[in-house]
């Protein structure tokens, strides 16, 4: 955390927490919720302001429930996830980049959703791949040591036998199967901080 946030927090402790007027999108962009887009169900306003994004990214916690926060000064702000904690795109150098622009180590798991999205878990970090990033992960999916083809994935999806693996930076990576509406209770995380009851 930034220094001048955890002076905000020594100074005044007892600051109320903020519940829907932030989100994550699936392709990591941060989004403003004002109150006309939690009525109406939307997104948000996309935050394009350099230095306000790095704040946020250098202050982005999660809490003992699994609630995940922007630490602003004295105040938790709790983010809704459209998808999971952190979005990882591609990068020739890093392998992979989370939306708060650290380098991801290289996966431990792969997962692969009923819709195509692909998942990569290290350690703590669970990151869904930016859908303009998948082709390029699809097109390094193998089996027996092959490409996979388009048709062979989508059987391979609805249940059919084989294992596949990711190969990636010289390694290979086994990919598992998961449902995107189990993603939050297998890897412990709230997407939707807003509709639980806030701390005592």
């Amino acid at each position: 955390m930034d220094d001048i946030v955890i002076q905000a927090m020594a100074k005044w402790p007892n600051v109320p927490h903020c519940y829907g007027w932030l989100a994550l999108d699936a392709r990591g962009a941060w989004r403003m919720r004002d109150e006309a887009a939690q009525q109406a169900g939307s997104p948000g306003d996309k935050l394009t302001n350099e230095a306000l994004v790095g704040f946020i990214n250098r202050n982005y916690l999660h809490d003992e429930r699994g609630c995940w926060y922007f630490q602003n000064g004295p105040q938790r702000v709790y983010v809704n996830l459209e998808a999971t904690p952190f979005i990882a795109r591609t990068d020739p150098a890093q392998g992979f980049l989370l939306q708060t622009g650290q380098a991801m180590p290289a996966p431990e798991e792969v997962f692969i959703t009923e819709t195509g999205a692909i998942v990569l878990r290290t350690g703590d970090i669970t990151a869904q791949v930016d859908d303009r990033d998948v082709a390029t992960l699809l097109h390094a999916l193998e089996r027996d040591g092959k490409t996979v083809g388009d048709e062979e994935l989508l059987a391979w999806l609805e249940g059919g036998d084989g294992e596949l693996a990711l190969r990636w930076k010289g390694g290979l990576v086994n990919v598992q199967r998961i449902r995107a509406d189990a993603m939050a209770q297998r890897f412990g995380f709230v997407q939707r901080p807003d509709r639980l009851n806030p701390p005592k």
